[in-house]
Order: C-alpha cells, then structure tokens, then sequence
C-alpha cells in the first residue's frame, strides 16, 4: 500500500513538473493576427502562454540572440531558449530535452504552419536549431 502511494505522490509530482516546463513567454507585435494565431495553437497543445505585447521586436531578437536570418514576426522564450517564428508546439515541447540548443526558428512566415493557415496550402518549411555557439541544423522538416 506504501509503496502505491509513493508511485502516485511521484507522478504527481512528474505531472507538476511537466506543466511548469510548459509555460512559455510569447514577445509579438501588437497588430499581429498570425502571432495571436500561433499562440492559440500553442494554448490548445497543452502550454501556459504569457502574452506580451512588444513594441520593439527586434531589441527582444537582439537581446535573445536571435540571429536576423532566423526572424520571424514572434518570439518565445521556454526554460530560458529562444523560439523564434512559427514553430510547431511538438518541436516546443522537445526543445527542453535539446541542451546542445540555445533555440528553435522557423524563419519568415511559410504558410501552413502554425498560425499561418490558410486552407489547404502548405509551403515546406524547416524548423532550425541555434547552438550554444551559434551554428544552425535542421531539427524538423514540414
């Protein structure tokens, strides 16, 4: 019986601390439509989403270490790594395993990706993984 309860306190425990690796910051200009469409998405996979409206983006991008190459219109920050663009909540969540990365980017705005739907057209578009010393790879292709 102990030992049941033990298991039970653990994973509430793991549960716990899941939901808190799930909040993220959200930077976004104020006029954004596709920035509040990817927050949604964000919100209904499951992550806390702290809205901030931004009037300088690219001092946030500066400060975080977002290459220019890299922009999109938004950016997140999760455990204390960039998330640049529209990034899919999946690559999001395993951002927190990556500790090689410093951040994730889906640069510009391709349509069909998050937030950026708009009927049945989907361009490919890659998700870019930042190093700690700056070097890009491609972690996900859409």
């Amino acid at each position: 019986m102990l030992r049941k309860h033990l298991l039970t306190l653990g994973l509430l425990a793991l549960s716990g601390l899941a939901q808190a690796a799930e909040t993220i910051d959200v930077y976004r200009d104020p006029n954004c439509g596709c920035c509040k469409a990817w927050i949604s998405h964000l919100r209904d996979n499951g992550f806390t989403v702290n809205d901030h409206v931004e009037p300088n983006m690219s001092a946030v991008k500066q400060r975080l270490g977002v290459a220019p190459r890299l922009a999109s219109c938004h950016t997140g920050v999760i455990d204390g790594k960039f998330v640049e663009g529209h990034v899919p909540a999946e690559q999001v969540r395993l951002l927190a395993g990556r500790n090689d990365l410093k951040g994730l980017a889906v640069p510009g705005m391709p349509m069909g990706s998050p937030g950026m739907e708009m009927g049945d057209h989907k361009d490919a578009y890659q998700v870019i993984g930042v190093t700690r010393d700056g070097k890009d790879s491609v972690v996900a292709n859409y």
